[in-house]
């Protein structure tokens, strides 16, 4: 069992009087680890609880106003988890009420889907409660069951097939399978019940062609005419995408000179392995022509994972400039600009960006290679 680093974050926050909310994609481990913490709090003493909110039983009992009749439902509990809450209607109003009226219990709810839990809960739960979103396995993660050598081994895999909990350590031809589940079954679930988006052939499409564009700038413009949908459709389900933690935006960097190239984004994606599916090629990394841009979208996804869950808030974004010359990540922090070239091999040849490190003071620049990358995202 590898243990989740944000699982001694969210027990020091229990019993502080706030709704504990877990955000994250379906299938990363949010069943698991609100498990985990229940079992390890039942041991400790306390009266537990868990209800699968997909539960047509469960959400029949729990979608009321009634502070008596919830109450009655939930027992004499000290924390109860609700998985899945998304799926239960006007759930911000009903935390709300329980965390009010019953602020001795401790309510964790998971949500796959951002756009409904978080729409839900936003304005109902201002200053009640406490947001954590879990990723699939990161490298720190992993790192605690793996030596460096042993990690660096399995590279070629991590990239190919990414990090679901459920497809990391599989054998090959199982990991395929279990990936193959969850693109099918899990990865529109959730966006196709919100306003009741029928046609997942446009999703599909659109997705596609983002996996095959990580790591380039998009334009929905190009994407709508190849997807044969409008602008603002593609926007739409782009943003959706995100908030189902299947993507994830990257914006350009800018302070407004015109050799600059602002307003423009890349979109990587949450996982490795869905991506790879979604365009049906898990090749080895050798028969690859794309291996620049996996390294550069687990590089900043790890990146991202690392900073989430070690609290380290800060500006993200990538640079260009009209003739061509590009920085793949940047981070703005305490006035300073940390720049990142992403090269998989440590023997590819990379020019320092001299126009950006001029322009900008209280800059650095750093290569992260399969040799080195360790000291970035460990």
């Amino acid at each position: 069992m590898i243990e989740r680093i944000i699982k001694k974050n969210i027990e020091n926050r229990l019993y502080q009087g706030k709704v504990i909310i877990i955000y994250g994609a379906r299938r990363v481990g949010k069943t698991t680890l609100s498990k985990q913490i229940l079992k390890e709090q039942e041991n400790s003493g306390k009266k537990v609880k868990y209800l699968n909110c997909e539960s047509f039983n469960v959400k029949s009992n729990i979608e009321t106003t009634n502070e008596i009749a919830l109450k009655d439902y939930l027992g004499n509990v000290d924390l109860i988890v609700l998985d899945e809450a998304q799926n239960i209607e006007k759930i911000g109003l009903i935390l709300k009420l329980l965390a009010d009226t019953y602020p001795q219990i401790q309510i964790i709810a998971t949500g796959s889907s951002s756009f409904d839990l978080s729409n839900q809960v936003g304005e109902p739960l201002v200053g009640r409660s406490r947001e954590f979103i879990l990723y699939p396995f990161s490298m720190e993660e992993i790192r605690t069951k793996y030596d460096l050598f042993a990690l660096s081994g399995k590279m070629d895999k991590i990239l190919r097939y990414g990090l679901y909990p459920s497809v990391f350590d599989l054998p090959e031809e199982e990991a395929l399978e279990e990936l193959d589940n969850i693109t099918s079954k899990y990865l529109f679930k959730d966006i196709l019940a919100f306003e009741n988006i029928k046609n997942s052939n446009i999703l599909l499409n659109l997705l596609k062609l983002l996996a095959l564009q990580v790591g380039n700038e998009v334009s929905y413009h190009e994407l709508a005419q190849q997807v044969g949908v409008s602008s603002m459709t593609v926007q739409k389900y782009i943003d959706l995408l995100e908030k189902c933690f299947i993507v994830f935006s990257l914006h350009s960097f800018s302070r407004n000179s015109r050799k600059e190239i602002g307003k423009s984004k890349k979109i990587y994606f949450y996982d490795l392995g869905i991506r790879n599916m979604l365009i049906s090629n898990l090749n080895k990394l050798d028969l690859r022509n794309d291996t620049g841009y996996l390294w550069e979208n687990f590089c900043i996804l790890e990146r991202m994972k690392f900073n989430g869950y070690h609290k380290k808030y800060l500006n993200k974004y990538f640079w260009r400039i009209y003739s061509g010359q590009e920085i793949d990540y940047i981070e703005e922090h305490d006035g300073k600009l940390d720049a990142y070239e992403f090269k998989y091999s440590s023997k590819a040849k990379v020019k320092k960006p001299v126009k950006f490190l001029d322009a900008y003071d209280n800059t650095s620049f750093n290569i992260i290679n399969s040799d080195n990358w360790f000291e970035f995202l460990i």
